[in-house]
């Protein structure tokens, strides 16, 4: 499982139970990672989501196309080290956000190659983009980076790591 089904109802209130319940999922994960979708349906307008992850966890570095294509993010709990690209590749800039602190808070405009190492346990992330989702749209994966689920993913998160975090 990838993500929870979408939440249902008139509000959404982030809960212990919550929290717990995401971080087991994460846990479980054969990715270490988990999405918990805020918005009600998958063709919602604007895409409001908590993603739970365990350090290990490969996100392809990609970018969001298109008009209006922006990204937010805001680490709850835990911390990222993030990293953006030149659409060669080459890390241009990277940071570390924390919770709680200024360095939380992520706003990307379209055309940003970005991903990020998952630094402590049990972090979570709140994130905000553009409907609906689509997958085949949503984003595109950068030619330079390996695959998910393959041992070239798992030498890059070792490798940056050691040379970032």
């Amino acid at each position: 499982m990838s993500a929870f089904p979408n939440f249902s109802g008139p509000w959404f209130e982030l809960t212990d139970d919550l929290m717990s319940e995401g971080f087991a999922a994460s846990r479980a994960s054969a990715r270490k990672r988990i999405i918990f979708p805020i918005h009600r349906t998958q063709d919602a307008q604007v895409q409001r989501m908590l993603n739970f992850m365990q350090p290990g966890t490969y996100v392809k570095p990609h970018i969001h196309s298109g008009i209006g294509a922006s990204e937010s993010v805001v680490v709850l709990t835990g911390s990222l080290q993030y990293f953006l690209f030149n659409a060669q590749g080459r890390v241009i800039r990277t940071f570390k956000a924390v919770a709680g602190t200024p360095s939380a808070v992520i706003d990307m405009e379209p055309d940003v190659w970005h991903s990020f190492l998952v630094l402590d346990a049990d972090t979570v992330i709140f994130e905000c983009k553009k409907g609906p989702y689509q997958a085949l749209e949503d984003k595109d994966f950068a030619p330079w980076a390996p695959d998910e689920g393959t041992d070239a993913a798992a030498d890059w998160i070792r490798a940056m790591t050691e040379r970032y975090a």
